[in-house]
Order: C-alpha cells, then structure tokens, then sequence
C-alpha cells in the first residue's frame, strides 16, 4: 500500500482518484452482444453461456426441482444465518414506506403522492470468484416490500449448469419468481429486451464486472432503467490514535479482498496507528486465502497521514467513499460532518462486514465518487411516485388568473385556454 504524508490540496485529485475503469472502450464488444440477444433471443443468451461460461444449457429456466434439490444442499447453519440477514433487511427496509399525505396548497387545491412499486424488475447476481447470495437479499427483499409484481433474478451457472445453493436458497427465502441461467451481458440484454424464456424487466438491480457495467450503461440510454452508475468497490477507514491497528487492517483486507480493481484507503491524524496498521495488514494478509487478490488490490490503496481531524473530514467528503468506516474517539461527532459517503460505519465494533451481510442496511451503493450525488438502493429504488391533484371551483378560481399570465408569457396560447374555458364556466354558474 502507498503511504502519504501530509499531502497539499493541490494532490487530493491525484491522490483520491480511483482504479480506471474506461466501459467506453467495450462497448462495441458489449453491444454486438447486446444486438445478438435482442434479435436471436434465448438461442443467442444460450450460446453465449457456452461462450463466456464453458457450459451446455438445454434451457435457461431454474425448474422447481431444480430449487428444491439447491436449497437441501445448503447447511441448517447458512440457512439460519440467511434467515437472520433477511429479518433484519425487511425491517429497515419497512420502516422507509411512504406515507400519503394531502397537501392542500391554497382553498380548493389539493396535492398528494401515491406510491406505487415498479411491477418488473430484474436483479442480476455475480457468480464469479464468490457466489453473492447475500446481494439477493438486498435487492429481493425490498422489491417484495415495494410491491414489485415481478422480480426476475439472472446468474451466471457453474460449468456443470448448476446455480450456487445458497444463491437459490436465498431467492425462495426473499420471493423471487423467476430464475434464470444466464450472467454477463447476455443476462442484462435478455432482462432488458426479454427473450422467449426472460421476461423483459422495466429497471435492473445489481452489482458485476466491467462488461457487465457497460451493458448496464447501454441498455438504460433508451430501453430499460438501472439501479445506479457503478465501479469497483471501495472502503475508507478514517481514524485516529484511539483506532485499533488490528480491526483497521482488518477492514482494509475486507475491502481488498473483493477484486482486484477494488480499492481501500485509510486516512488518519496518527503516524503511529499507520505505522502499526501496514505491520497488521502484512501480518493478516499472509493467512487469507484470497491473498492473491487482496495484494493486487492492495496496490490501488492508500495510508494517508494529515494534520488534523478537520482536514481528514474534508478530504472523506471529497473522496466520497462507498464505505465509510469511522474509527474515531468522538465518532458520533465525526458522523455529523460527513456530507459524502454511501454507508457509514460508526465505532470499533462496526465492520463493513455488517452492512455487507446482516445488520439491515443495503449493500448496493455508489461507488466511484458517485455518492456525491447518489444514494445507496433502498425502497424508493423499486417504487415511482405518482402525483395527484384535485382542483375545484374555488381552486381554479384562486390560480386560473395566475397560470392564464404565466402561459401567456411563455407563448403557450393553448395552455392559457385550458385554464380561460373553465373559469367562463365557474363565472356562469356563479
């Protein structure tokens, strides 16, 4: 990892940017893909899977039997766990139902919203290097409480055309209704389009690599929402003297651990916490069995050292980390001040880890700077708000003149008539 010492303003740009990932030079790889899917359908998404994932598939559909013999395979101990993840993924995700309220802006003029789930979506989850189940979780879970009619999931098989246990386990747990075989940019093409098995979805959820992006980035120009912009994942851990250098390193590792492109920073106003955590980080990262690739990753991380907690504060929000780990003495009052981040992680007893899997929070979040201006999945991700107004004669009366000006000036004759017509009406009765 890189140590840096008091860097000037003039390096936090250089200093804080991330591993490149340039999407734009697949494109017109991803979207040969993409066309092949749209117009050859299953036929297209099945040769592909031979292509990409060296397997033989018949169909693309996951049979009941198929999930019932998955989910017998996977431990009581992993299905207590998962049921735990889940409880706890409902319950904060419940809380943020919204409530309808009437807004009655003036006498006779009244607003509301109504919130309404998306009915299709389609969630996409990695196999890859590691079976993410728990992301399964994070989007199933909220998509049921949303009210989504149909959630569709896609993942890639293994080479005997398998999916992962867990990864069905969790399904069946969080209500999913329709699996398929199916990863990379055959599975987002055939949620996209929808093919003679894959139902086409309105908006598509998860997480995968950098083709996986592309297509995304692709399809969402003009046929099908996605959950949000995405990049290599990352952590921060902001610290002081009174962090332990153990469950520091333990975080970074967590992080890089990940992927290869994935990216851990500490930053810290003790040179002797740094100190004791790249002794910790060499001394943990020996014992991982992923350690080929948390060293890799370890070389787009960073330790950097500043003068004081105002300045280290300062440089998080411009950072912008997916997550953020705040390991401080005063945490709470550290937290106040963050503006920029995905999930924050307050105290010693906080890992990522507990936002990765069971505490309750989403997973799913900004990563590339991207929380500056975007938040993490969470309900609202699933459902669209409908305004609804009601207008009656003493309304119309009261904003008729007001909107007839307003269209008149924007030269907007046929607006201003709509208003005029009704307003003759209400003077008629009167």
């Amino acid at each position: 990892m890189k140590i840096i010492k008091y860097p000037s303003k003039e390096q936090w740009a250089d200093l804080l940017r991330r591993p490149a990932l340039n999407t734009e030079n697949l494109f017109d790889t991803v979207r040969g893909i993409i066309d092949r899917v749209r117009t050859e359908g299953d036929k297209a998404v099945i040769e592909c899977e031979a292509t990409f994932d060296k397997v033989e598939l018949d169909s693309l559909v996951v049979t009941e039997e198929e999930l019932r013999e998955g989910t017998a395979q996977v431990s009581e101990e992993l299905k207590a766990a998962i049921s735990l993840a889940k409880r706890n993924i409902e319950s904060f995700h419940a809380a943020q139902r919204f409530v309808t309220k009437k807004v009655e802006t003036m006498p006779g003029v009244t607003c509301w919203q109504k919130a309404v789930g998306i009915e299709k979506v389609g969630l996409y989850i990695p196999g890859g290097t590691a079976p993410l189940f728990s992301t399964v979780l994070m989007l199933a879970v909220p998509a049921k409480i949303a009210g989504c009619r149909e959630v569709v999931l896609c993942t890639p098989p293994d080479r005997n055309g398998k999916i992962h246990p867990a990864i069905l386990f969790a399904a069946q747990q969080a209500g999913v209704n329709k699996i398929f075989k199916a990863g990379g940019v055959q599975a987002i093409a055939a949620m996209a389009y929808g093919t003679e098995s894959v139902p086409k979805v309105y908006k598509i959820f998860g997480p995968g690599n950098q083709y996986v992006t592309a297509a995304k980035q692709l399809v969402s120009l003009r046929d099908v929402a996605i959950d949000m912009p995405a990049g290599p994942s990352e952590v921060e851990v902001l610290a002081d003297a009174s962090a332990n250098p153990v469950f520091v390193a333990a975080d970074l590792l967590s992080q890089a651990e990940h992927g290869v492109d994935s990216q851990a920073i500490l930053i810290t106003t003790s040179e002797q916490l740094l100190t004791k955590v790249v002794d910790e980080v060499e001394r943990q990262l020996a014992e991982l069995p992923r350690r080929e690739i948390a060293e890799k990753s370890l070389a787009n991380s960073k330790l950097i050292l500043v003068k004081d907690m105002d300045e280290a504060v300062e440089l998080t929000n411009e950072y912008a980390p997916e997550h953020l780990i705040v390991e401080t003495e005063n945490y709470m009052e550290v937290a106040e001040r963050v503006v920029n981040a995905g999930s924050v992680f307050l105290g010693s007893l906080s890992p990522e880890s507990a936002g990765d899997y069971a505490s309750g929070t989403n997973h799913t979040l900004p990563t590339n700077g991207y929380a500056k201006a975007y938040s993490g999945v969470s309900l609202d991700s699933f459902i669209r708000k409908i305004t609804f107004q009601e207008i009656h004669s003493e309304g119309m009366a009261a904003i008729g003149p007001a909107i007839e000006v307003m269209a008149a000036n924007e030269q907007l004759d046929a607006h201003k008539n709509a208003v005029t017509v009704r307003l003759k009406n209400i003077n008629r009765k009167s």
